[in-house]
């Protein structure tokens, strides 16, 4: 079914791409230019360019692993095969350094390189086309002060016929809208500035919207949330739902520091967007926390956050609040089982429990130094424990939190050398029941397998 969805998308995408080909397939190349001393950029623009490029988190994408910074060779896995990120260093050879500011603006709002060809929509031109000129001159003031590296593209790997760069002139009629967004003097200043930073340079629907056969965003489903590298991407049109509702200020935080003291902490694909926008002014993380509260109707207004020990929970209800047939976390947690669950469900509760015990009690226990002391959130309280499916938990669990080795960051152990599938699955079952006091997910077992082979494919 999925193979045919995509041959369909194909064959739309070719038909577009023959009849936009017509009229704006090839584009003309731009004139290269000798690359720009580095001292000829003003100071001023290349620091607001570095905060446009950790807003936009440049260098995730377009540093591969063990490789120089903004080198490329990132691979960016998508329904239709792999993608390479490019270099956009200054090196004038095998990077951007021959780009006149013409050129790096046209490739920022209409995905065309310097020499004409169209580039790939993973690189988010239809949000970057809404950036303001001073912008991307700042951005090309910082891009062209980055160290040269020699780095040659890399091939991408693309089903058939995709590899066909013409072709993306059909997915752009249908998908690339450019200009800067529309005007709206209802609204605050604040408000505004987070629009367009969440719009524009952030990108942030890129990720959190659900994607069409074609690889672009749903039509009417802004920020629903999606599907990235093996991860649910949660929707931020719905804040002020779950657990907890997010506020202003516990959102900024979060997006600055990647740990919220009463929703969890960042990791997957979101964890180095929170150490780029760790870069970032707080005036503008906020204004952009403002603007994607409002997208959601019941988020709540931007109370101060009660301090850790009146607003925390414990691990798990005592038996005063837990619902009725639910069990209770005692001194003893191997002995915290379902009153209401059948043998084969209480086997694995036990086994989860005695597994929680000796392995990650100590962080996460309600009385464990890290919760009480380092602020980390109760798991009864996690977005992650509490989510509807089980693929983030699995992901967590397998992947862990790299250390980065500064002040702001966390860190979790990966256990996928550690705990074998139905091990993991009898952590999540005790997670599920005992802690977040909610169904245990269907088929965990499975689903642990399935989210293994994925990540041991990447």
């Amino acid at each position: 079914m999925k193979g045919r969805v995509i041959a369909a998308a194909v064959l739309a995408l070719v038909i577009a791409g023959g009849v936009a080909a017509c009229s704006f397939a090839w584009r003309n190349a731009i004139e290269p230019v000798d690359p720009p001393a580095p001292a000829s950029f003003d100071s001023a623009s290349v620091a607001r360019g570095a905060q446009l490029a950790a807003l936009g988190d440049c260098l995730s994408c377009h540093t591969a692993a063990g490789g120089k910074p903004y080198a490329g060779g990132t691979p960016l896995q998508t329904p239709f095969g792999t993608l390479y990120s490019t270099n956009i260093t200054p090196d004038p050879d095998t990077g951007i350094g021959r780009w006149s500011l013409a050129a790096f603006a046209r490739a920022m709002r209409e995905g065309v390189a310097r020499d004409g060809h169209l580039l790939y929509p993973a690189f988010p031109y239809p949000h970057f086309t809404r950036m303001s000129d001073q912008d991307i001159k700042d951005l090309y003031a910082y891009v062209m002060t980055r160290t040269p590296a020699k780095a040659p593209p890399r091939d991408n790997d693309l089903v058939f016929p995709l590899g066909y760069r013409p072709l993306i002139a059909g997915w752009n009629l249908f998908f690339l809208h450019p200009g800067p967004l529309p005007e709206d003097t209802t609204q605050s200043a604040e408000w505004l500035r987070g629009r367009y930073l969440v719009e524009g340079p952030g990108h942030c629907a890129a990720c959190h919207t659900p994607m069409n056969a074609l690889g672009a965003e749903e039509g009417g489903k802004p920020f629903a949330g999606g599907h990235i590298e093996g991860w649910d991407v949660p929707p931020l049109n719905a804040l002020g739902h779950g657990q907890r509702p997010w506020t202003v200020a516990q959102l900024t935080s979060y997006l600055r520091t990647g740990l919220a003291s009463e929703h969890g902490a960042a990791a997957g694909p979101m964890e180095p967007v929170t150490r780029a926008l760790s870069l970032v002014s707080e005036s503008d993380v906020r204004a952009m926390a403002v603007y994607l509260l409002s997208l959601d109707p019941q988020a709540p207004a931007d109370t101060p956050v009660q301090a850790q020990a009146s607003s925390t929970p414990a691990l798990a209800p005592s038996p005063a609040q837990a619902p009725t047939g639910a069990a209770t976390r005692d001194a003893a947690p191997a002995q915290a089982v379902s009153l209401n669950a059948s043998r084969a469900d209480a086997e694995r509760l036990t086994r989860g429990a005695a597994l929680f015990s000796a392995t990650c009690a100590a962080c996460h226990a309600a009385s464990a130094p890290m919760t009480t002391i380092g602020g980390r959130p109760s798991l009864a309280l996690s977005s992650v424990v509490n989510a509807d499916s089980s693929r983030n938990a699995i992901n967590l669990i397998l992947q862990g939190i790299p250390l980065r080795g500064s002040s702001a960051s966390h860190y979790m152990p990966a256990f996928a050398q550690t705990l074998s599938d139905g091990q993991i699955a009898d952590v999540l079952a005790y997670l599920r029941v005992n802690i977040a006091q909610r169904p245990a997910w269907p088929a965990t077992e499975d689903m642990v397998a399935k989210v293994r082979k994925e990540d041991q494919s990447k």
